[in-house]
C-alpha cells in the first residue's frame, strides 16, 4: 500500500490564549489545501484520515470533498505541543530566533507526553492504517512533529520533532507491505505550490 503523510496548510497566528491553541487554516492555507486536492484527485486515494486539530482537519477538507470521502479523525495523529497555548508559524520562529525555535534547536521538549510516547503513538497511529487498508492508497494529514517522529522512526535516526523541516501541505510517501518492508518514497513533495507564490 502506498501511505501519504501529509503537513496541514499555514494556520492563523495564536498567542496569549487561556486554553490550547487550536488555530484555524489562513486564507494561504486555505489556498495551499485547495491546490493540494486538486493535484492528489486523479491518485485514486481511497481513505483520508486526519488529526483532530482544526489546520489539519480543515486542510484535508478539500481533498475529501473532491473524493467523495469522509475524513477519518485519529487522536494520534495531533502535533507533539498540541496543548501549547500559542501557535506561531515556524517560519517566524526562525527568523526571529524566538525562545520556542531556539529550544526546538536544542532540542529542549515541551510536549505534553515524553518524547519516545508520542513517537510511539505516532508510528501505532500510522502503522494501523497500513494495516487497515492492504493495497490501498491512504492520505493522512497532519503536523510536521507528527511526519518528523514517523519519518525518523522509518530511518532508524535519532528520535526527533524536527531533523528536518516539512512545507506546508508537503506530502510524504511510504511503501508498505504486508510483509512489514518500509520503504520512503518521497520527501517534501510541493510540486502543487510551485509557481503560487505560496511555498514557503
Amino acid at each position: 500500500m502506498e501511505l501519504l503523510l501529509i503537513r496541514h496548510g499555514l494556520p492563523k497566528r495564536i498567542v496569549n490564549v487561556d486554553t490550547p491553541a487550536d488555530p484555524p487554516l489562513d486564507d494561504r492555507g486555505w489556498r495551499q489545501a485547495e491546490l493540494l486536492a486538486e493535484y492528489l484527485e486523479p491518485e485514486g486515494i481511497d481513505e483520508v484520515w486526519a488529526s483532530p486539530l482544526n489546520r489539519a482537519r480543515q486542510t484535508a477538507e478539500p481533498l475529501a470533498k473532491l473524493l467523495g470521502k469522509e475524513i477519518t479523525i485519529e487522536q494520534h495523529l495531533a502535533e507533539w505541543d498540541r496543548e501549547s497555548t500559542a501557535y506561531i508559524p515556524i517560519e517566524e520562529l526562525k527568523a526571529t530566533n524566538h525562545p520556542m525555535w531556539q529550544a526546538m534547536v536544542t532540542g529542549e521538549w515541551t510536549g505534553s507526553e515524553d518524547p519516545e510516547t508520542f513517537q510511539r503513538n505516532v508510528v501505532g497511529a500510522v502503522e494501523r492504517a497500513i494495516t487497515q487498508y492492504p493495497g490501498k492508497r491512504v492520505a493522512l494529514v497532519c503536523h510536521g512533529g507528527v511526519i518528523n517522529a514517523y519519518i525518523s522512526h522509518l530511518l532508524g535516526t535519532a528520535n526527533s520533532v524536527g531533523f528536518f523541516h516539512p512545507e506546508y501541505t508537503s506530502i510524504h510517501r511510504v511503501m508498505a507491505s504486508s510483509s512489514g518492508v518500509r520503504s520512503l518514497r518521497s520527501l517534501n513533495e510541493t510540486a502543487h505550490l510551485r509557481g503560487t507564490g505560496l511555498l514557503g
